[in-house]
């Protein structure tokens, strides 16, 4: 079965990050496909490599990457939600006049037509969070 699955709520604020991760990983591990995930909200701070937290702490960006890289997985994070958290990609920053940028690995910003393609392409969307 495919799936695809939609995260809006933040990495340590939230349970939905942790579910998704684990359900993404338990699909793969049964032999589902996981396609895309789609960061949405406050989720596209899941995407932000400067994010770091306590070494005795899961970190969550660093296991989507892992998770992503190792199963072929695309991680999308919608860009109107991203620009208004301060989440740019290298492209991104050029055009709105910035000079850093902030995107994880293995992510990368998109529009809202990802999701809805991903829901059309796959057997269930998953959604975590509100």
């Amino acid at each position: 079965m495919k799936f695809a699955i939609m995260v809006s709520e933040g990495p340590y604020t939230h349970q939905a990050t942790d579910s998704a991760y684990q359900f993404a990983k338990a699909a793969i591990a049964k032999g589902h496909e996981v396609t895309r995930v789609f960061f949405y909200h406050d989720g596209v701070n899941n995407g932000t490599r400067l994010t770091v937290p306590p070494q005795d702490d899961r970190n969550i960006v660093n296991r989507w990457s892992e998770i992503a890289t190792q199963n072929n997985i695309d991680l999308v994070i919608c860009i109107a939600a991203a620009q208004r958290r301060g989440l740019l990609d290298e492209n991104e920053a050029k055009r709105q006049g910035k000079d850093a940028n902030n995107i994880a690995p293995g992510f990368r910003i998109s529009g809202l037509g990802q999701l809805v393609e991903a829901g059309i392409q796959s057997d269930r969307l998953v959604v975590f969070g509100d």
